[in-house]
């Protein structure tokens, strides 16, 4: 739930009706509500079907999860393995004061980012430059923000995807219209994943999709896709943890899957991906 969205429906002008802005803050917490998995069951199901419809509601939904995303995946949010080794009693500060702090640490990471690489070219050998350092920065990027939805949204169990595989037709329309390009699932029954469904998220300049896969074993694959400015890109890995991704353009397109480490096939899934979406052997 946004408190900033609340708090400033609260001090707007009172050109509108009480009634209304009653009506308008009782939205705003049942979208928060919906966000965090707390309405019932039948008012979530509702929820969800409102959103397809309402483009307004979705958009404030999709912001909501974007900060909700990045605060789990700076806390580490979901890493249920990692226990603390003792327990600090202290105050709860509000979400959105701890959002507040999450956002400026990352304002700084950006400008220390913009930093190193203006003087990455004095380092580099002769003939590489801001373009270069320009491209791999852009890659990295947006296999960061892959990885992080990811990291967030694979180990979910009530709400992994917006929309199942059980409508995969409405899925692919609504995330195409979307990102305004024709979008295709690519098979992975070949190496025993079947699709979970998908969502819609945010992506550096506008929005991006995310489809789930899941194997017997319970192992999950998400292939997290964006327009990008690159024409094509050759395959690039990126490493975090326990997590890979494995990331390329084709057409003006991003794409980027990831998975486990214990998926040892990682890399031979993501090249059968990169060729059925239009891929060639060059990128390999």
């Amino acid at each position: 739930m946004n408190d900033d969205d609340l708090e400033r429906e609260r001090s707007a002008p009172s050109a509108v009706p009480e009634g209304d802005m009653a009506a308008n803050l009782a939205d705003l917490a049942a979208l928060g509500a919906f966000v965090d998995g707390e309405l019932p069951d039948d008012t979530q199901a509702a929820m969800q079907a409102r959103l397809h419809a309402d483009d307004h509601a979705a958009q404030r939904v999709g912001a909501y999860r974007a900060q909700k995303a990045a605060l789990q995946a700076l806390s580490h949010v979901g890493d249920e393995a990692a226990a603390p080794a003792w327990v600090v009693l202290r105050r709860r500060d509000p979400w959105w004061h701890r959002a507040g702090i999450a956002a400026a640490w990352a304002v700084a990471g950006a400008g220390f980012a913009v930093a190193a690489a203006s003087m990455l070219p004095q380092w580099l050998p002769q003939g590489a430059g801001h373009d270069s350092v320009q491209v791999a920065s852009e890659g990295e990027n947006f296999a960061q923000r892959a990885d992080v939805a990811y990291a967030v949204y694979s180990p979910e169990t009530r709400h992994p995807v917006e929309v199942g595989a059980a409508d995969e037709a409405h899925l692919v329309a609504w995330l195409s219209k979307r990102l305004g390009r024709p979008l295709s699932i690519p098979p992975l029954a070949e190496y025993g994943y079947t699709l979970v469904g998908g969502r819609l998220l945010p992506g550096a300049t506008g929005p991006a999709a995310q489809f789930m896969y899941q194997n017997a074993g319970g192992e999950r694959l998400t292939l997290y896709v964006s327009v990008s400015g690159r024409e094509r890109d050759a395959v690039h890995l990126l490493s975090d943890g326990t997590r890979r991704t494995f990331y390329w353009s084709t057409d003006r397109m991003g794409y980027a899957l990831s998975g486990p480490d214990s998926e040892g096939r990682l890399r031979k899934i993501a090249y059968e991906v990169c060729g059925t979406l239009g891929g060639t052997r060059a990128q390999w």
